[in-house]
């Protein structure tokens, strides 16, 4: 019993070290996806791909990934998923990705995340409106 007993504090004062969450298999899975440029080009093919890559600039910044890892992000992929997956823990809640987030969209294109928001809001759906604020284009 008192295996048992050590084992499970070893394992809080682990956890508590590692501010309670486990590693991060997000970030590793982005780095070895192919590049998702033509998805999001054929989901959006009238938008230029200057337009693309800073709307993915703004992303990757507000969730601190790497520059580099910004075109490895699909249109599907769910803005509260990938927090998810940076926040596993409930435990202690942050929403600093999120306030980044929407801060450089209404400092870059005037878009109030807040009005737009939703549970199941894509990067795709995120990027639509983001034209459509500045009066480009829409989705197919």
């Amino acid at each position: 019993m008192s295996i048992f007993v050590v084992l499970i504090l070893a394992a809080l004062a682990w956890a508590a070290f590692h501010g309670w969450q486990l590693p991060n298999s997000l970030r590793r899975s982005v780095r070895y996806r192919p590049c998702q440029g033509r998805a999001w080009r054929s989901t959006f093919p009238t938008a230029s791909r200057k337009d693309i890559r800073e709307f993915l600039s703004v992303f990757v910044s507000a969730f601190s990934f790497r520059e580099s890892e910004k075109l490895h992000f699909r249109p599907d992929d769910e803005v509260l998923g990938i927090y998810r997956a940076e926040n596993p823990t409930r435990w202690l809640p942050d929403a600093q990705e999120l306030d980044t987030l929407a801060k450089a969209l209404r400092e870059r294109y005037g878009l109030m995340l807040d009005e737009i928001w939703h549970e199941g809001l894509t990067l795709g759906g995120l990027f639509q409106r983001v034209q459509q604020a500045r009066g480009k284009v829409q989705a197919v």
